[in-house]
């Protein structure tokens, strides 16, 4: 059984339609950059809930997540309508492995993320440990619509403290936009256009890769990198690229 805690809605934000951030005034135990919790309501005498990776690094007190409000799923629709103030439940602890704690060092890790999945990787970059590691961090987000390119000021703060070790490249699928690529990550990958705009190239001797995103880019993605010898990272046996698994 989960462990959970009330929490206080202290802001919402509204990135697009159907697409939302919230933080919330909740004691949690500590946790892992990469980590997840559940979020849950009680709903028609039942607790639903969900997992979320935490946007907030670690040091920040208030839980913070990122969700897509999908209009048939039991949970979210709820969850958006929450104002300041509100309450849900959230799980004491965080669980998953998704971090970079037993990610050997490399000369460049490659963060790759579809939709929502930029928020795991915010969590991270606002730690120590990938600048410990790694001389450069690219990170690729992948989405639909110019409109769902976010925490432009989240990105930019990281920009400016870690200035040439760090590249950020939006790919959006549906539409051009300025300083965009155009297509799929999957396709950016296979095609090389991803690699020259980052100006680095994918290998397993100096590259490790964590996907976290839609099922069908992470299974696209590790069947790219598996045919240029890159293997799966395990806590006991590490490999060159890492997948979040509850997505």
């Amino acid at each position: 059984m989960s462990d959970w805690v009330k929490g206080r809605v202290t802001a919402k934000q509204r990135w697009a339609e159907g697409l939302y951030s919230m933080r919330f005034e909740a004691t949690l135990e500590p946790f892992s950059a990469g980590q997840y919790i559940k979020v849950a309501m009680d709903i028609d005498g039942e607790r639903v809930g969900r997992p979320y990776s935490l946007v907030n690094p670690p040091e920040q007190t208030e839980p913070e997540i990122y969700f897509n409000a999908i209009p048939e799923g039991p949970l979210t629709p709820r969850l958006s309508d929450l104002e300041p103030g509100d309450t849900v439940w959230l799980t004491t602890r965080a669980s998953g492995i998704f971090t970079l704690d037993t990610v050997q060092p490399a000369k460049t890790l490659w963060l790759l993320a579809t939709g929502t999945a930029l928020g795991v990787y915010l969590s991270i970059l606002r730690t120590a440990t990938p600048w410990e590691r790694f001389e450069r961090v690219v990170l690729v987000h992948g989405v639909r619509q110019p409109s769902d390119l976010t925490y432009g000021d989240t990105l930019a703060e990281i920009a400016a403290h870690h200035g040439e070790r760090f590249t950020f490249i939006p790919a959006i699928s549906r539409a051009e936009a300025p300083d965009a690529l155009y297509g799929r990550i999957t396709d950016l990958l296979v095609s090389g256009t991803l690699e020259s705009r980052a100006g680095a190239t994918i290998t397993p001797e100096d590259s490790h890769v964590m996907l976290c995103g839609n099922s069908a880019m992470i299974k696209e993605s590790k069947a790219i990198l598996e045919s240029r010898g890159l293997e799966r990272h395990r806590r006991h046996a590490p490999g060159q690229y890492t997948t979040e698994q509850y997505h």
